[in-house]
């Protein structure tokens, strides 16, 4: 477009002069093309003289003030090639295919990202019901294309796709799951104790009944019944108890569950991995720390995991509750000025725990 314009100005601007100087303008545009000539000449005299698109450009726009009987004596070409080059300026002027796109356009990225993510996350869910949920979002867009989208990326329509994993399947179920399991820690002198923890998996709180050097199944169900009356109606919400298989949880102590509604679950032999949660919960207590404390005795025991209970539900960040501890409903309000807000630290149990919070 840009070459046709100037191409056009340039034969415009030489036409004025043709009319007022006709024999006169002939004879210098005469000189003009020879002297285009010789300097294509003298740029390429090593090897055939080969024309450049500027080169033809300007001796199509000459060739408009040069008699065209003339046109073979003056032109290093013959008049059939410059009437094609200037043919070719002409309808590349009016060519419309290269800036012409057939087809339908195609989907934006961030559709198509979109459309696989609501495949992903809702296994069920067909592309009919997908572009639904589009169109309510906003996005028009045709259920072919859907199903085009996920047939690409390999997602199988939704009667064949697999099922939930167990993690969405966990996640669903975390509000009516509470988990135990046994925590051993060794005093100062060698001697092994034992704590019974409890993990809701809903809110990640966190239950440390007891600590014993001995316990029995008579010690466990003992525990249980303590737990069983500090949640009080809390139970309502639960509907599982995941446990192991560990010969220290009796019949006795599923009975008080059951009594509430709950139904016991235990897991596969060996499987540490069925019981994640407690797992995790059991190591993040290690690192944090008995690994820097020198337990001195069973109450020593006791006293250190009831403090880091406390601070485990009261101010620990969890990553499954959007960095909140289990005790908190909500984010505090954002501070922008730390000059007014000096942040404080509280050493739980002599420092190896930290806790911040702003002073006024």
């Amino acid at each position: 477009m840009i070459v046709s314009l100037l191409y056009k100005v340039t034969r415009k601007l030489l036409s004025v002069p043709s009319m007022l100087l006709r024999s006169e303008m002939v004879k210098d545009a005469e000189l003009l093309v020879l002297r285009h000539e010789n300097a294509v000449l003298r740029r390429q005299l090593a090897g055939p003289v080969r024309y450049e698109p500027a080169d033809r450009f300007w001796f199509a726009a000459l060739a408009g003030l040069v008699d065209r009987r003339r046109w073979r004596e003056v032109f290093p070409v013959t008049p059939g090639t410059l009437l094609a080059w200037h043919r070719r300026l002409i309808a590349r002027k009016w060519d419309r295919s290269a800036r012409r796109h057939t087809g339908r356009p195609p989907t934006r990225t961030a559709t198509k990202s979109l459309v696989l993510r609501l495949a992903n996350e809702k296994p069920r869910w067909g592309h009919r019901r997908i572009q639904g949920e589009l169109a309510r979002l906003g996005h028009r867009i045709a259920h072919s294309t859907i199903w085009g989208i996920t047939h690409d990326a390999g997602i199988d329509p939704a009667p064949r796709r697999d099922g939930p994993t167990w993690r969405e399947f966990l996640t669903a179920q975390a509000q009516g799951i509470i988990a135990a399991d046994f925590l051993h820690l060794d005093t100062v002198l060698g001697t092994r104790l034992y704590a019974l923890a409890f993990l809701e998996h809903g809110t990640r709180h966190l239950h440390i009944t007891g600590v014993t050097t001995h316990p029995t199944q008579a010690w466990t169900t003992q525990q249980a019944r303590n737990l069983a009356t500090d949640l009080g109606h809390r139970t309502q919400s639960l509907r599982f108890l995941l446990r192991d298989r560990d010969g220290k949880y009796s019949q006795a102590f599923d009975t008080v569950f059951q009594s509430d509604d709950l139904r016991v679950i235990t897991t596969a032999p060996q499987a540490p991995r069925m019981n994640a949660h407690c797992e995790r919960v059991i190591g993040t207590i290690r690192r944090e720390l008995l690994d820097h404390t020198l337990i001195m005795g069973e109450s020593h025991a006791r006293r250190v995991l009831t403090t880091y209970e406390d601070h485990h539900n009261r101010h620990r960040p969890h990553q499954a509750r959007d960095q909140l501890p289990p005790e908190t409903q909500q984010h505090p309000a954002a501070v922008h000025n730390l000059d007014t807000h000096r942040v404080h630290r509280t050493r739980i149990l002599g420092g190896p725990i930290n806790e911040y919070r702003h002073t006024a």
